[in-house]
């Protein structure tokens, strides 16, 4: 069954008002049409049964039939990601897949050895790529994205327990211990500056290699979303 995103403010009592980009797609692409039964979710976790009772042409309106419950449900694992900032299309998929794993919230980080900066044209993108991942995995609550942050004030402002992943001098990851909520931070392409290692530490956030392993910054994220879910989380 096809699913559609409307933020919470396009809930009036029992009718949903369909955006234009959803508008769009629910006509020109997938062709439905008045009496189609379709599922919306409101991104803040919450899904619904819906008749299509109106199409237009820049906004569509639905009647709700009941509330269901999500395809993929939550994990009970709080993890969040900060990953420092690549470029092209690479960091588009790691915000695919971190949707995807079930990462509850993403930060876009500048170390001294990003690729690139960031843009409000960027940001607009990424949101767009978690509602479009959300609605292909089965989620009802959006991946949220944080503004970006400098790597140093992420480190000296956030309140999770943090751990960074380092292709070196890290230690093993069977040495984490078990939180109910967690941070994973990934360095760029050319690795962590030996200074900002030395700020982590002084911090107190746990470096952790993965057995000696050398990733592409893209691979990190998922690896480390992967790992954290299986052994944390419901990834069984």
């Amino acid at each position: 069954m096809h699913r559609f995103y409307a933020p919470p403010q396009s809930f009036v009592s029992k009718k949903i008002f369909l955006e234009e980009e959803e508008t769009k797609h629910l006509r020109s692409v997938l062709r439905l049409c008045k009496g189609s039964i379709v599922r919306v979710f409101d991104g803040k976790g919450r899904e619904f049964l819906c008749r299509i009772e109106k199409i237009d042409r820049k906004y569509s309106e639905a009647l709700i039939l009941q509330e269901c419950e999500p395809k993929s449900p939550e994990s009970s694992f709080d993890l969040h990601l900060a990953v420092s900032l690549i470029k092209g299309e690479k960091f588009d998929v790691v915000i695919q897949k971190a949707v995807e794993l079930g990462v509850k919230s993403l930060t876009p980080l500048i170390t001294k050895r990003s690729e690139v900066k960031p843009s409000e044209r960027r940001q607009k993108r990424w949101q767009n790529i978690v509602i479009q991942a959300s609605k292909q995995s089965g989620r009802a609550k959006l991946m949220e994205i944080h503004a970006v942050s400098s790597f140093r004030d992420f480190i000296e402002k956030s309140s999770s327990k943090l751990i960074l992943f380092s292709e070196r001098d890290g230690k093993s990851f069977s040495e984490v211990p078990y939180f109910s909520e967690l941070t994973a931070i990934i360095g760029p392409e050319g690795g962590w500056d030996d200074e900002e290692l030395r700020l982590a530490r002084n911090k107190g956030v746990l470096v952790v290699s993965l057995g000696g392993r050398t990733l592409r910054a893209e691979t990190a994220s998922i690896v480390a979303a992967t790992i954290l879910q299986h052994r944390f989380g419901d990834l069984r």
